[in-house]
């Protein structure tokens, strides 16, 4: 099981603790494999930016009118957080229905 998320993000820590054998991945560190990202999306659709955070709020019309996939490969703090993956299976957030899957 991989979990991505940020060293910083409460959520992505509280969703680490409860899995502790989840592989910790750092997206601002390490960033999201391509294969991933891709996935996820066709997972997950707009779902998976994160329109509320600071990063989002940074971006200017032009930046946010590019494709999702552009813009996550290069802001991937843009990703809405924990993305957990386990083989073929997707998990994005730290929602009750997550939690009652997963921990």
């Amino acid at each position: 099981m991989n979990l991505y998320g940020l060293k910083t993000c409460d959520t992505c820590r509280k969703a680490a603790k409860a899995l502790p054998d989840a592989n910790y991945i750092d997206v601002r560190k390490d960033g999201v494999p391509a294969e991933v990202l891709s996935a996820a999306y066709h997972v997950f659709g707009d779902k998976l930016v994160n329109k509320s955070s600071t990063t989002w709020r940074g971006l200017d019309e032009a930046e946010r009118a590019r494709p999702a996939l552009e813009l996550l490969a290069e802001h991937p703090t843009l990703m809405k957080r924990p993305l957990i993956t386990q083989g073929n299976q997707m998990w994005l957030g730290w929602t009750k229905d997550v939690q009652a899957e997963l921990a």
